[in-house]
């Protein structure tokens, strides 16, 4: 049987690891901590939605050596906190370990698999010292773009109030037959998990609205509806916007709509906190550096200028510093 572990039993991790446990398809453990993992290992984790309504029993601990090495490791943590789970991750790796990173932002395999003048390089705002990098190594990487909107109610239950789609791909863009068995099993639990041969480009084309709408919400406390439909939201999302896609079309990328488009989906999903926001308001570290600090490291490496997202940048690191979630 597949043996499948959750790192981070959280709003996404909790959501993809129920369904797979609900659906059966293979052994399912979780890492998590604290009040989320007494939760998990007295109650069960339920999921809610607006549709459906289910809680599944798990199996649950703040050890991964209970869990021993695994075919799939479900990286569902913070962008940020990678660094500082690496050691804990090392006794689920073995040869074979697949690591699929469901991270906001830039991945740290970014350079990986590709032909590039940057090809091996390693970025600072995501990976300092290029740490990830030697320690998981590219190779293991699958990447996946999750595109369900899903918060932590309470300890143990996940809303999940929106989205199906978790976007997947191999760095080299190979249809290999790990991700291709990722796909089915992803299927199987509900999930839409197409492979890409230019992941990519839906990185970015993801990250296009996080990058300009998650720190907005910092600096305004103003939910997706607002943000995205609002002039005054618009006003700044479009250079912000703007700036990026002329800095990913330089490293490659193709984007499959414009960005009035791209505005205008994220104003569809409605009175929404981003998870940006949402961590602000929790009293938790944020993406600012994969969402927003690594568009302004990638644009300084092909020589576009971003000053617009600059300017975010600097304002949304201060509004954390303040607020003590900033180192």
């Amino acid at each position: 049987m597949t043996r499948i572990c959750i790192f981070g039993a959280g709003a996404i991790g909790g959501l993809v690891g129920a369904k797979l446990v609900r659906a059966q398809v293979g052994d399912v453990g979780f890492v998590a901590r604290g009040a989320q993992l007494e939760a998990l290992r007295t109650r069960g984790l339920t999921v809610a939605s607006e549709t459906e309504h289910f809680t599944v029993p798990v199996r649950a601990s703040d050890d991964p050596s209970e869990f021993g090495p695994q075919d799939y490791v479900i990286l569902a943590v913070k962008a940020h906190a990678v660094p500082g789970v690496l050691d804990a991750l090392a006794p689920l790796l073995g040869p074979e370990t697949a690591v699929v990173t469901t991270q906001n932002g830039i991945p740290w395999w970014y350079f990986h698999g590709i032909e590039s003048p940057w090809a091996g390089r390693h970025l600072e705002s995501v990976d300092p010292g290029g740490t990830i990098w030697r320690r998981l190594g590219p190779e293991r990487a699958i990447g996946c773009v999750v595109y369900p909107a899903a918060e932590v109610t309470e300890p143990g239950v996940v809303t999940w109030i929106e989205g199906d789609r978790l976007t997947l791909g191999e760095p080299d863009g190979s249809r290999s037959p790990r991700v291709r068995r990722l796909s089915e099993m992803l299927g199987r639990a509900g999930f839409r998990a197409p492979v890409r041969p230019r992941i990519r480009d839906e990185i970015w084309v993801k990250l296009w609205g996080n990058l300009a709408f998650n720190p907005m919400s910092v600096l305004t406390l103003a939910t997706l509806d607002r943000l995205a439909g609002e002039e005054d939201g618009r006003a700044v999302a479009r250079p912000m916007m703007r700036e990026a896609q002329r800095v990913a079309e330089r490293l490659g990328v193709r984007f499959p709509m414009d960005v009035d488009r791209r505005i205008a989906a994220a104003a569809a999903v409605g009175p929404h906190r981003t998870s940006m926001l949402q961590d602000l308001e929790r009293g938790r570290p944020m993406e600012i550096d994969a969402i927003v600090g690594a568009v302004v490291e990638l644009g300084r490496l092909v020589g576009v200028p971003t000053p617009t997202i600059e300017t975010v940048l600097h304002l949304v690191r201060l509004r954390a510093r303040v607020a003590g979630l900033y180192p």
